[in-house]
């Protein structure tokens, strides 16, 4: 024990300690260590700052932006929609649903991206299902975690783990060298949760944040909309076809075209019609209709219009709440439109919106909507895009806008990008495991395809970066390489062999586990990979043994962080939502931990052998 190392254990302990308070943060922690370390002398500023170069850093922020292009463009929610559909009534298929859906997802990005596109995903489901989040919050935690165990780029552990064998001369794992670990500790983990469930009861979920606003669903029923809404093709010898929508204005008729679904290279686009607008053979038009079924018989007989099924609940194209929204709108006493009718008021040309709904105080008008005339305090009721209501509450002088639906938080502002994303996500994993660029630089091209698709732009791809977490590992690389340099490495790889003597070298392994584990109880994986991984392969060379076993286990343990609420940030983003406790992580977290060891200590010998 020479004095330097006496005091980089210090500084470390003093580390841990406020990680452990997190008194202060846990990246001001890092930073602290940033900036005293080079005056042990031990490492130079350069050599602590170095770990903002390191390849894994950039992979890990890279990984967060294509997270973020997953999310905008409305990948994961659909997958969460898809889940709630396939469920059915049964909780069991829900809860194996969303565990295999969450590690698979996991796997292929930071996990903590994913439980943060989840979070919103499982509320939903549990509001409609009228059941506790705690019974769904704790399994997406869990399934995260284990989706770490599955690839490579899944979680910052793995990251470090490979870069310390790197460091130290070893080639590194592949980007499916964890997949026969994380497949079965993900098996036992869905079936152990089915079981450990009945441990985290709790009240329904209520409405959270959009309590008391109203929905798409509210107006459609206030308004009596239901009825109303008609999807038709324009077919090939159809009139329509190569005519403006100023040429065919079928006001008088009592239809309002509303929106335009053409079909594209991928999916379906939707179209916001104007004068100017040509109507193609193929279109879908998605119109308002206040005429009897007769006439629209005659309409569409007239017009080469063929008839579209709609669905079931007629929810009034709420299907297509990502593009057209709702609005309702007052006018108050300075209102121009007082006085006009809603056909002489032209919010279509001027705001392109058009009106279908009224309210004089509380009686709702639903026939002759045209030639009603406004007064003040009306209510009306608008439908468009997004983009023109967002421009009416912003710039709106005749009408003050009363309510926004629930509906206008859950907008994807690149709805349509998603079969890009998905293109670009399955680009970046082909190159990943191809080899045929490094994993840093595939994870980097496809952040700029991300751009170049618009799937994200520049001010949402930086503020997805957790700049908390990069900052995290940065600073705790210094620690690393201070213990390999006063010997601190050497002394703790020498402890254990003392502690388990002529032990087996599995059973060296099981102590690893554990150590690395019990130090995910008080610090972040994260950390705990970055402090033991030089361990563990001074271990590994110590007994003339292949690193790859020890590094391994190492990755595995600090993924084992189901134990408390601070060893992971996918355990601290689930406690607010599931209204957990400390104790609730140990009573749950503990027993799947066991589990995982022995799981863990059983195979990876026999897929990665000692000798």
């Amino acid at each position: 024990m020479t004095p330097q190392l006496a005091l980089i254990l210090f500084m470390l302990a003093a580390a841990v300690a406020m990680f452990v308070l997190n008194r202060p943060r846990m990246d001001v922690v890092a930073l602290l260590v940033l900036v005293t370390m080079p005056l042990t002398g031990v490492v130079t500023m350069n050599e602590a700052l170095a770990g903002f170069a390191d390849g894994s850093i950039i992979l890990i922020a890279a990984l967060f932006v294509i997270g973020e292009g997953l999310v905008r463009t409305g990948v994961a929610r659909r997958l969460g929609d898809w889940l709630d559909r396939t469920a059915g009534n049964s909780e069991t298929r829900l809860l194996v649903l969303l565990m295999a859906s969450v590690a698979g997802l996991g796997s292929l990005m930071s996990s903590t991206a994913v439980v943060a596109i989840f979070i919103p995903v499982v509320l939903r489901i549990a509001q409609n299902r009228s059941m506790s989040p705690r019974r769904l919050m704790m399994p997406l935690s869990v399934a995260a975690l284990i989706s770490g165990m599955l690839t490579l780029v899944a979680t910052a552990p793995n990251l470090v783990v490979n870069a310390e064998l790197i460091r130290q001369g070893a080639e590194g794992f592949s980007f499916f060298a964890f997949t026969p670990f994380g497949l079965p500790v993900l098996a036992v983990g869905i079936v152990y949760m089915l079981v450990a469930r009945g441990l985290l009861t709790g009240t329904p979920a209520e409405g959270g944040a959009t309590k008391g606003r109203p929905t798409l669903r509210d107006w459609i029923a206030r308004y009596h909309l239901a009825e109303r809404e008609r999807r038709t093709l324009v077919k090939p010898g159809s009139p329509l076809v190569g005519r403006t929508i100023e040429e065919i204005d079928l006001h008088d008729d009592g239809v309002n075209l509303l929106a335009i679904e053409r079909i594209g290279r991928f999916s379906a686009t939707v179209i916001r019609p104007t004068g100017q607008t040509r109507i193609e053979a193929g279109d879908v038009l998605l119109v308002d209709v206040s005429a009897t079924p007769e006439n629209v018989e005659e309409l569409r007989a007239q017009y080469g219009l063929q008839p579209l099924p709609l669905s079931e609940s007629h929810d009034y194209f709420s299907d297509r709440s990502q593009d057209i929204g709702m609005v309702e709108v007052m006018l108050p006493a300075e209102s121009r439109l007082i006085g006009h009718t809603i056909a002489d008021a032209r919010l279509r040309s001027e705001h392109g919106l058009t009106v279908i709904g009224l309210r004089h105080g509380g009686r709702v008008v639903t026939e002759n909507l045209p030639t009603e005339t406004l007064k003040l305090g009306d209510t009306l009721l608008l439908i468009g895009f997004w983009s023109d209501i967002r421009k009416l509450r912003e710039e709106g002088a005749d009408m003050v806008v009363l309510n926004m639906p629930a509906e206008f938080d859950e907008i994807l502002p690149a709805a349509s990008r998603a079969p890009y994303a998905l293109g670009v996500l399955g680009l970046v994993v082909l190159l990943m495991v191809s080899g045929v660029v490094p994993n840093v630089q595939a994870a980097l091209i496809g952040c700029l395809l991300m751009g170049l698709f618009g799937c994200v732009d520049f001010n949402s791809a930086y503020g997805s970066i957790s700049w908390k977490t990069l900052i995290l590992i940065v600073g705790m690389l210094p620690f690393s390489l201070a213990l390999q340099r006063t010997g601190g490495v050497d002394l703790a790889a020498e402890g254990v062999i003392h502690l388990v003597g002529e032990a087996e070298p599995r059973i060296v392994l099981a102590t690893l586990f554990v150590i690395t584990a019990a130090l995910g109880l008080f610090i972040s994986n994260t950390a705990t990979a970055v402090l033991m991984a030089p361990v563990a392969l001074a271990i590994a060379k110590d007994l003339g043994a292949s690193p790859y076993p020890f590094a391994m286990i190492i990755a595995l343990g600090a993924s084992t962080a189901f134990m408390t609420p601070i060893s992971s940030p996918v355990n601290t983003l689930v406690v607010g939502p599931g209204q957990y406790s400390f104790g609730d992580f140990i009573k749950v977290g503990v027993p799947l931990a066991i589990l995982t060891a022995i799981i863990s200590v059983l195979l990876v010998p026999v897929i990665l052998p000692f000798y």
